[in-house]
């Protein structure tokens, strides 16, 4: 049994580096197009929410509502752009590409460490590509905001990994629409991307305290407002668990799924 399941880890700490390769030169003939659809949408948001609803919002916790919004959106692109990653491409790899890899020395393992690595590092591009637009338009404090880069590669690592799990149970591309809408897309609005948590009622507060998001927004508003952080390592703690924990799950239910 435990030669079974071994298939299912890294086999060291570097073949997951080739999988990585693979899929940034598919990705390098499509790039300028993927950049665009990746900040298209939370760019969208962010001047259509900042400067429409800040408006009447007016300042937020000390700043105007478009630089409290800026953080929020720089943590969201990362979430979106890992989580769509791993639901739709990696999805459609591992019905096509992933066989032929199997076939070398690298293991199942190795391939979903890829794919997470992979994904996180569109999360890293997308929150960055953000962070660059609001840093022209004066929303961005530096050099403060160079303690989010690593926060977003985390946060794009949780997601993709959470999503794999999605990917491992899901039958068909119809039924990861169902965690795009009913678990993306609220936590949005529950982990204080859009606006204060402390404005929503109690049980809500509570259940977006527990939300991946939540952790890295905490982590990354004060970097791009330019204040301490605070309960740094508790927030690190938490996207590291969501990162490991469905990472070994994920990896059993791909084995079980693919290597009968």
């Amino acid at each position: 049994m435990g030669e079974r399941y071994a298939a299912a880890l890294p086999a060291n700490a570097w073949n997951w580096v080739a999988v990585w390769r693979r899929n940034y030169l598919a990705w390098k003939k499509v790039a300028l197009a993927s950049l665009i659809g990746n900040l298209a949408d939370p760019m969208i948001s962010l001047f259509g929410l900042g400067f429409g609803l800040g408006i009447m919002v007016g300042r937020i916790e000390g700043t105007s509502y478009i630089a409290f919004l800026t953080a929020g959106m720089v943590a969201a692109s990362a979430m979106t752009s890992s989580t769509f990653e791993t639901i739709y491409a990696t999805f459609g790899r591992m019905q096509r590409t992933w066989e032929g890899i199997l076939y070398t020395q690298l293991t199942l393992g190795d391939i979903v460490l890829g794919e997470l690595a992979w994904a996180a590092t569109k999360a890293f591009m997308a929150g960055t590509g953000i962070m660059i637009v609001a840093t022209v338009l004066g929303y961005v404090a530096w050099p403060s905001a160079l303690y989010a880069l690593p926060v977003l590669a985390l946060t794009g690592l949780a997601f993709a990994s959470l999503a794999m799990v999605v990917t491992a149970l899901a039958p068909s591309y119809d039924y990861v629409v169902f965690y795009q809408t009913l678990v993306i897309t609220p936590m949005l609005f529950l982990t204080g991307a859009v606006f204060p948590v402390s404005r929503m009622p109690g049980a809500f507060q509570q259940v977006g305290n527990f939300l991946p998001l939540a952790h890295s927004i905490e982590l990354i508003r004060p970097a791009i407002l330019g204040r301490p952080a605070a309960s740094i390592g508790l927030h690190i703690g938490a996207l590291c668990i969501y990162t490991v924990v469905p990472f070994f799950l994920s990896s059993v239910l791909l084995r079980r799924r693919l290597m009968p």
